[in-house]
């Protein structure tokens, strides 16, 4: 009896030594979590954490004189609000600014003679520059944006080519 007892043991062992071994060869991965607690009466929907805007292939012809592309809108989305100690929330963005155009985010890549401007509603924001205040309500907000291309005015020569920026933005409550 003590023998049965033994060899359904051992037969069991086995079981899980092959099982385990099988599973091992079917795929294996890992999965990474990652965020940030902030000190922040709003979360940034993750969305809005980094983004692409795709300003599109503009003229040349567009851009002379210092005119401007379409617009293309983007947002900055808070979600679980409590605005029980802030009620205003500013958005200041950053990057390396143009020497084309100052206050501008400059372009980088085989095009030149633009910079990259960006609207709140119809107020253009100048890099280093805090947006007027935008009132929140509790639960999610948006913040709605547009990025243009602008040309550099009748004395630059606008080159075409690729082109791309980054800028950061920073949120600071009231």
């Amino acid at each position: 009896m003590n023998m049965n007892k033994i060899v359904v043991a051992l037969g069991l062992s086995m079981s899980l030594v092959a099982g385990s071994a099988m599973a091992a060869g079917e795929g294996n991965g890992t999965v990474t979590f990652k965020g940030a607690i902030v000190d922040a009466p709003c979360s940034i929907e993750l969305g809005s954490v980094d983004q692409t805007v795709e300003l599109g292939q503009i003229s040349n012809l567009a851009l002379k004189d210092g005119d401007r592309s379409t617009p293309r809108p983007f947002q900055i989305k808070l979600e679980n609000c409590d605005t029980a100690t802030k009620k205003e929330v500013t958005v200041t963005f950053g990057g390396t600014g143009s020497q084309v155009i100052p206050g501008k985010l400059a372009i980088t890549g085989t095009a030149s003679g633009a910079a990259i401007g960006i609207n709140f509603g119809d107020t253009e924001i100048e890099l280093g520059t805090a947006t007027p205040a935008q009132k929140l309500m509790d639960g999610n907000n948006q913040l709605s944006f547009a990025a243009f291309l602008q040309g550099g005015g009748a004395s630059e020569t606008i080159v075409p080519g690729e082109f791309q920026s980054v800028a950061d933005f920073a949120l600071n409550y009231q």
